[in-house]
């Protein structure tokens, strides 16, 4: 019951709302997540205005749509989300919209076969995979392009020198990750934001919560952890900008009591970008101020 007066007041707000956004010669895009939002900067430039939903430090998997969110979305040309639900609570407000105007999920463009799946459900984690990042590029680039036709050659041609600018950064990411000695390449998270990354890369990735930060975890799981540190004597493990770092710090805590010291060795940008003006504040930034963060730590410099 109460789902479905979630559903009605959203319905409420979507149409009962007499707020116009002013209109202007360019695509007026929402996005969900900070990445989404980047990418179609990227492929738009001047043709669009795009605002994103969730800022840094946001956890999209337990994002609740505010009023203020809701008018934007209606007030939208395009909205863009990831899908394969990375925004949970988000989904049925989407499937209510996509009936009166355009609402894009860019892992569509992705084969599924090309996905990762966990437990009878696809991770939403795609962009960690540069390959399939190029695939999402490409659906912007055609979805703006049906919007606005006219533009639909400098759309291409963004999207391409983007596409460009990702390979070179997966060339990076590998010789980073190359660098590590194949022993020490184990990946330990709150949560299971990097398989894709670990594909990628050749990395082992273990996560204490599953793909979404809604799952629980409880002490075994922890003991689970440090166990397995304990044994590999496994040196650092990471927090996460959008989860909180309660879990990884009590595994560190749980490593110190067997005797094992294992050190925090960064903070990850995984769900969420980090502040504008930043080098995280933007999508190759972030990309690569996690390779940065996860090569130094792994290699043990710095400790």
């Amino acid at each position: 019951m109460k789902k479905w007066l979630v559903v009605w007041t959203v319905l409420l707000l979507l149409f009962g709302c007499e707020t116009k956004a002013p209109k202007k010669d360019v695509i007026y895009v929402v996005a969900t997540t900070g990445q989404i939002a980047d990418l179609v900067e990227h492929v738009g430039g001047e043709y669009v205005h795009v605002e994103a939903l969730m800022g840094p430090g946001v956890d999209p998997h337990l994002y609740k749509a505010t009023q203020g969110d809701i008018q934007k979305l209606s007030q939208a040309d395009i909205i863009f989300y990831n899908g394969l639900h990375l925004e949970g609570k988000l989904g049925e407000i989407f499937t209510k919209m996509s009936k009166t105007k355009k609402v894009v999920a860019v892992s569509e463009a992705i084969p599924k076969e090309k996905l990762i799946e966990i437990d009878g459900v696809y991770d939403p984690h795609i962009w960690f995979d540069l390959d399939l990042w190029r695939y999402a590029t490409q659906k912007v680039r055609d979805e703006l392009s049906a919007v606005d036709p006219k533009h639909k050659q400098i759309y291409q041609k963004r999207a391409e020198a983007y596409e460009s600018q990702l390979m070179q950064l997966k060339e990076e990411a590998k010789k980073e990750m190359n660098a590590i000695p194949k022993k020490q390449r184990v990946l330990i998270t709150a949560h299971d934001a990097f398989h894709y990354f670990g594909r990628a890369y050749d990395i082992e990735v273990v996560g204490l919560q599953g793909l979404s930060t809604d799952a629980e975890y409880g002490l075994k799981d922890i003991q689970e952890l440090v166990d397995m540190i304990v044994d590999r004597n496994i040196q650092a493990v990471f927090v996460e900008s959008s989860v909180s770092k309660k879990a990884i710090e009590a595994v560190v805590e749980g490593a110190k009591q067997r005797g094992h010291h294992v050190s925090i060795g960064g903070e990850l940008f995984s769900d969420a970008l980090g502040k504008k003006g930043t080098e995280e504040g933007t999508f190759i930034g972030m990309y690569r101020y996690n390779v940065k963060t996860i090569a130094q730590a792994l290699k043990g410099e710095g400790r």
